[in-house]
């Protein structure tokens, strides 16, 4: 790729994805240790609460560019049911664990993950940038799933204090990085947090939709930045080699005013969109004939 120094990837519907039921066990790990530290609760009702305090939680950080963790959520919902508990007390932390613990049974790599990487790790500087909340379960995920030797730099929002979309963290891996701007490349599957925010940071996004097409629930935890994709996606995205071979490809070949084509090869019609840097990026689905 011309003029491309450095690839950064988000984690979660990028490279590794969560299996049917991961938000299920997960809620049940989370409910089983708080009774375990002593809460007696109706699970039906602290569910909905921690629902409640999790998303004005979530709402308030991110108006303000910044990261919240499950602590908070945890603690807030307690002391709506009567129990004055802080946040960093040792219950919440047991608990906080328990619930991230099942994204190490649940969670695997988006298929041709490990290729993808190896393709690109001989030509360019790799980066890992994670909208994440408990880093420590971020940073086990990514040495669980063999993730760890591609990468010069990784950068979880959860240890910054700083959450995509903010111009912030995508500075953090640029400089961890050390390349410019204009010589990176950020891949991502969310539209808001990944595209919109690699745009106003300078950097050029590449969407992925692979987890979106194929509608693989999000990982709890990491709430969505948004409902919908911007336009309308095709019905295929690509997997680890193919999007390695049409990146490399299509970026070989581009002219310095081209700003924004589809990835394809002969196998897949990718659902992938090189977004320009100036404009928000509109997807257009390609019909099939």
């Amino acid at each position: 790729m011309e003029n491309i120094d450095a690839i950064g990837f988000d984690l979660f519907n990028t490279l590794i994805m969560a299996q049917d039921g991961a938000l299920q066990e997960a809620s049940g790990r989370l409910m089983r240790s708080l009774r375990r530290n002593g809460f007696e609760l109706d699970s039906d009702l602290f569910r909905r609460t921690y629902r409640e305090e999790a998303l004005h939680c979530i709402q308030s950080a991110r108006k303000a560019g910044l990261e919240t963790h499950n602590s908070f959520w945890i603690s807030a919902a307690l002391h709506k049911l009567s129990y004055s508990v802080a946040p960093d007390d040792p219950r919440i932390t047991r608990t906080v664990d328990a619930y991230f613990s099942a994204f190490f049974d649940y969670c695997r790599l988006i298929p041709g993950t490990h290729d993808m990487l190896s393709a690109l790790k001989g030509h360019y500087r790799l980066g890992l940038l994670s909208n994440f909340t408990h880093a420590p379960a971020a940073e086990g995920l990514i040495d669980h799933l063999g993730l760890r030797p591609f990468f010069e730099a990784v950068v979880i929002s959860g240890a910054v204090g700083i959450r995509k979309p903010h111009p912030l963290i995508f500075d953090h891996l640029v400089d961890a990085l050390r390349v410019p701007k204009t010589r990176l490349i950020y891949v991502g599957d969310d539209p808001d947090s990944d595209i919109s925010g690699a745009i106003e940071a300078g950097i050029r996004p590449v969407w992925m939709t692979y987890v979106r097409d194929r509608e693989i629930p999000v990982v709890p935890g990491l709430m969505p930045e948004s409902g919908d994709p911007p336009g309308r996606i095709s019905p295929e995205s690509p997997t680890g080699m193919s999007f390695s071979t049409s990146l490399r490809s299509r970026l070989r070949h581009r002219k310095p005013h081209d700003c924004g084509d589809r990835l394809e090869t002969k196998s897949d019609r990718c659902a992938t969109k090189v977004a320009p840097t100036t404009s928000p990026i509109t997807a257009i689905k390609e019909e099939n004939t």
